[in-house]
């Protein structure tokens, strides 16, 4: 019985809130795409004027992610795929969920440490963001390294997603399965999409500029 609840509760939070910070990381870096490095810097600015945002930030996405991540761990660990004798779609994406589960682990913890914790240790600015990921994204090591981490993010949420609505009695029947799959799969795509579309766009040489000038206003003030 604890254990029902226990994964009832890792389900749940993996769509709320975890599922909505990542639309929310998707809208803000695509604001990258729509407003290039002004737009993005604006989306990051809307985010940190928000009231309480530290208390948000730790009670909607940290404690949650926590959870997740690590009963998440526990249960991949503890998975037996049996792709080999039952070759079907359900089969691999239950594989999938699990292995993509582990590198959205790994990409969490990275990005989260490439920026998040930067920014914490005063090394960077919230404003020098677009600069950072210009950065990271113009080396084809880490673009591919961020590419298998949003697309495994992607997938791993959205096919989440479905069986969020299959396991809490919301799509009941195979036909209600098979119509909510098609609609989470159409989810994966479009984020993928947006999510790539932003990474090749913090490419872009204005958003290594706007950083450059940034840092050139900072020693300026600082004389």
């Amino acid at each position: 019985m604890k254990g029902f609840y226990s994964r009832k509760l890792h389900s749940l939070l993996g769509v709320i809130p975890l599922g909505f910070f990542i639309l929310e990381h998707m809208i803000t870096n695509f604001a990258a795409v729509e407003g290039g490095p002004q737009g993005f810097k604006d989306a990051v600015a809307f985010l940190n004027s928000l009231p309480l945002v530290l208390i948000l930030e730790i009670f909607g996405i940290w404690l949650p992610l926590l959870y997740h991540a690590v009963y998440g761990l526990y249960i991949a660990f503890q998975a037996k795929p049996n792709n080999g004798r039952f070759r079907n779609e359900r089969n691999l994406r239950y594989l999938l969920q699990r292995i993509t589960g582990v590198l959205v682990l790994i990409f969490v913890v990275w990005h989260i440490y490439e920026t998040r914790v930067q920014v914490a240790l005063g090394h960077i600015t919230h404003e020098q963001l677009g600069s950072v990921m210009h950065d990271i994204v113009t080396q084809p090591v880490y673009f591919t390294f961020y590419l298998i981490g949003v697309l495994s993010a992607s997938f791993h949420f959205t096919n989440g997603l479905w069986s969020f609505l299959v396991s809490w009695g919301v799509t009941v029947g195979p036909r209600a399965q098979r119509v909510s799959s098609n609609i989470c799969m159409g989810l994966f795509v479009i984020i993928s999409i947006m999510f790539v579309w932003s990474l090749i766009v913090f490419r872009n040489v204005e958003f290594q500029a706007s950083g450059e000038a940034m840092i050139q206003i900072l020693r300026t003030v600082i004389g």
